[in-house]
């Protein structure tokens, strides 16, 4: 499964989900990665113009649905600057998903997350770096407070105002999915979930949505454990058999493997190389057996 295999409207391979109204391909494509060789202050700036054609390729091959945020930004480079001038005027299918309430000041340091009376300025900011009137999904990033209810409910007051079009939550525990949903209409949740990483709460959130129709969408599947830094290079020797086996790498498999957890799981890997990108959309197409899952959840378990 090399890049050689992709094709036009290859993320079809996965299959589709409603984001509320919005239909995506289940493989989408995660913008952290596009800012440099690690996200954040990480790594060293990338090369602008092999970002941009990462972007139109994506959408070449099918990606409709794009993850990223105004603090994904490096030393020189903006994700959502990047999407604006790679993709702009946007293709009616498109969505783009941005978060709100974490903060970077413009040398890149972390500060105080958002109160909710300043989210409108972080959703005003994503629509003037992307150049929308309107964003298609915004996530409330929990940053460690008890309750979302205030934050969430500003945001679904900036729905009801036409600024957003549909709300999901990030980095929850179960019962803020039920938090929110009492203020408006969830439609996703992202959380970091991964095949090296057991996590009991993540697997409950998985479940919940998938009773309730949401989509479960994680972040760091393919990184696991080195999460913004980049993709691991540690596998299992349960991922390497089942990637030898189907002649695919081990991100592909992690990808397959995150597919395989539900309908309404929605995989969202980034990367700034374009044989990277054809890999992970082609990934889209691996089907794994049950006897695979099997060894894969069990090796799972034993990494916790």
């Amino acid at each position: 499964m090399t890049s050689e295999t992709i094709t036009a409207d290859a993320a079809d391979a996965a299959g589709a989900w409603q984001l509320g109204a919005l239909s995506v391909s289940r493989v989408g494509f995660g913008a952290m990665r596009l800012t440099g060789s690690a996200a954040f202050h990480h790594g060293t700036p990338s090369d602008r113009e092999r970002s941009i054609a990462v972007l139109r390729k994506a959408v070449e091959v099918g990606v409709n649905h794009i993850d990223t945020a105004a603090f994904y930004f490096s030393a020189l480079r903006s994700a959502n600057e990047l999407i604006n001038t790679a993709l702009a005027p946007y293709p009616d299918d498109l969505v783009i998903a941005t978060k709100v309430g974490p903060y970077r000041d413009y040398h890149g340091d972390w500060g105080t997350s958002a109160r909710p009376d300043q989210l409108r300025g972080h959703v005003e900011e994503n629509l003037r770096q992307l150049g929308r009137d309107h964003l298609d999904v915004v996530y409330l990033r929990r940053m460690q407070q008890d309750s979302i209810a205030e934050h969430f409910g500003a945001l679904a007051e900036l729905r009801e105002a036409g600024l957003i079009r549909h709300l999901g939550i990030s980095a929850v525990e179960p019962r803020h999915l039920a938090e929110a949903r009492a203020i408006a209409p969830v439609v996703c949740v992202q959380n970091r979930y991964a095949l090296d990483r057991p996590d009991p709460e993540a697997d409950e959130l998985l479940r919940l949505c998938s009773e309730q129709g949401i989509a479960f969408v994680p972040f760091y599947a393919v990184a696991g454990e080195t999460g913004e830094r980049g993709a691991t290079d540690a596998h299992d020797d349960e991922v390497l058999a089942v990637a030898r086996a189907h002649g695919a790498s081990p991100a592909q498999v992690r990808i397959a493997w995150t597919l395989h957890q539900g309908p309404h799981v929605l995989a969202i890997p980034g990367t700034g190389n374009p044989d990277h990108l054809a890999e992970n959309v082609a990934a889209g197409a691996l089907r794994l057996t049950d006897d695979e899952l099997t060894r894969l959840n069990r090796a799972r378990r034993k990494a916790g």
